[in-house]
């Protein structure tokens, strides 16, 4: 099997996992996470930190952010513009979110895109060396991309419920590893 197809596999697979859970259960998890990881990950004042807003069965990351902004972090959303791209629109208090694509909510066409400083990535599957599967479009591989050829090294930090870790991530060329996962487990780091 190509390492193409296995990775569908296992998205599709720990996916219906993670629909699994107790949407209760996965509130309670997202409020945990910011519990473990709101102080532990280090951040500059004015850093800009990526993150999301949950859609389907994803981690609620809206506590974690808000502790984050709360230590002096810049917030912003990934907005999809096109099938190829997404860019990063800085979000600020009382700002309007409007449709993004992708049943995505985000800061619409007025507020300042942005180069994020870290990016809390949500993913389908992870492994224990800080592999991930995306879900399929390759949006954040290549706003990673983009963000190195402007000189830009983001750390990632991935963003999962412990039932999405798989033994091994089939890796490819274009895929970037994670610097730590953060599940309702803890906030696990892979590399310096």
């Amino acid at each position: 099997m190509e390492k193409r197809e296995l990775k569908a596999l296992i998205r599709k697979e720990r996916l219906a996992a993670r629909d699994q859970l107790d949407p209760a259960l996965r509130l309670e998890h997202g409020l945990g996470m910011a519990d473990h990881a709101g102080d532990a990950i280090a951040i500059d004042p004015g850093a800009i930190v990526s993150g999301f807003l949950p859609i389907r069965s994803e981690a609620d990351i809206r506590p974690l952010m808000a502790r984050l902004k709360a230590r002096g972090a810049r917030l912003c959303l990934p907005v999809v513009i096109d099938r190829e791209t997404i860019v990063f629109r800085e979000l600020v208090t009382g700002a309007e979110l409007v449709d993004t694509g992708f049943g995505t909510r985000g800061p619409g066409p007025d507020a300042a895109v942005v180069d994020p400083d870290l990016l809390l990535v949500p993913l389908s599957a992870f492994d224990g060396q800080g592999n991930r599967i995306g879900y399929g479009a390759g949006h954040y591989d290549r706003a990673i991309a983009r963000l190195r050829e402007k000189g830009r090294h983001p750390r990632l930090i991935g963003i999962a419920f412990d039932c999405q870790e798989v033994a091994e991530v089939p890796n490819e060329a274009h895929d970037v590893r994670l610097e730590a996962v953060l599940t309702e487990s803890g906030l696990r780091t892979f590399m310096e």
